[in-house]
């Protein structure tokens, strides 16, 4: 049994790197972590203990992956035998998600094995200028 974690240079992929630790740990069992940004994936500052934790890494000399993302972790997955993978995701408008793609929205549909996305707490979303306005944007629906 193995858990396999997509992550790369942002808080939500931070922040899911955290819980599939936690999950490897929980289903006792090792962790892949497959790294898709330009830095090398630190461990500072979490606890490790218990778990194993292979880093793979899948960014060229120019910082940017080998290939396409959602391929290069699909078959990671493949490749270990995984039984889960952990995701990192951010919350999008309703039109966010018709109009842009994801790694995430990809890994979510046609991944092989159980996905836990994990989402930033909600103290840690980084407000943007429609959510400040007084009052709001009123939702319209048809």
């Amino acid at each position: 049994m193995t858990v396999v974690v997509a992550v790369s240079d942002n808080r939500e992929s931070r922040n899911a790197f955290i819980e599939a630790i936690a999950e490897a740990r929980m289903l006792g069992t090792d962790l892949v972590a497959v790294n898709l940004g330009a830095r090398g994936l630190s461990t500072e500052g979490v606890d490790v203990s218990g778990v194993e934790i292979t880093v793979v890494e899948q960014v060229g000399a120019n910082g940017k992956p080998k290939g396409d993302p959602a391929e290069l972790v699909l078959d990671e997955i493949v490749k270990r035998n995984a039984d889960r993978l952990v995701i990192g995701v951010k919350r999008r408008t309703p039109v966010g998600k018709v109009i842009l793609g994801s790694v995430s929205q990809r890994l979510l549909l046609i991944s092989p094995v159980p996905v836990l996305a994990v989402k930033l707490p909600e103290d840690e979303m980084q407000s943007t200028a429609l959510s400040e306005m007084p009052g709001g944007i009123p939702r319209v629906t048809g």
